[in-house]
């Protein structure tokens, strides 16, 4: 489980979260916080952070998972970023994201949230928790989703892991700036 995770978790990936809308609009979530809790252990825990907009309101994301208990996350790949990009624009909660950005859902086998069909990866989720961290605008929470569901393209997949360079995930740095995964480099834990 820790070769597939952690090789597609990025610092700061830009992650598309996928969730339901209640009236049956899709809208995605540019994410800047992933993280996995549970590296080796199942069921592994996934954590975001979505913020709270500039006029203190809260994104649509947060507002269907918590009334839906359910999101996808689809790792971002640099050949489809700027089609992600269009769906970090701030848009009415009736605005068809996927129609917009040229996305293509396709129906998760767990969860009634679409996937991204573009992205190599997506996990299926269940919310486990929101912790508030903070309302003022800028501020936001940890929302913590049990992975129900992989889907990983086969063809990012070598000797049991997911391989990076075939991923290609790309990761926000702030503002509108990016990263590539392409310059990697591994340092041995001490004993």
């Amino acid at each position: 489980m820790g070769a597939i995770i952690g090789n597609i978790l990025v610092p700061g990936a830009p992650i598309l979260e996928k969730v339901l809308r209640t009236v049956l609009v899709y809208a995605f979530l540019f994410l800047t916080i992933l993280n996995n809790l549970h590296r080796q252990e199942f069921p592994p825990v996934i954590c975001f952070a979505p913020i709270v907009r500039r006029d203190g309101s809260k994104k649509d994301t947060l507002h269907n998972i918590e009334a839906t208990g359910e999101f996808v996350v689809n790792v971002v790949s640099e050949e489809f970023a700027a089609k992600m990009n269009v769906t970090s624009g701030e848009y009415p909660p009736d605005v068809d994201e996927f129609a917009l950005s040229g996305l293509t859902p396709v129906a998760s086998e767990v969860v009634k949230a679409p996937r991204v069909k573009e992205s190599h990866v997506n996990m299926e989720c269940r919310l486990m928790k929101i912790v508030p961290v903070s309302e003022r605008p800028g501020g936001g929470c940890l929302v913590l989703g049990e992975v129900v569901r992989f889907h990983v393209d086969d063809a990012m997949v070598s000797e049991f892991a997911v391989d990076p360079d075939q991923l290609g995930a790309v990761g926000r740095m702030g503002g509108a700036t990016y990263s590539r995964t392409v310059d990697r480099f591994e340092l041995e834990r001490p004993k």
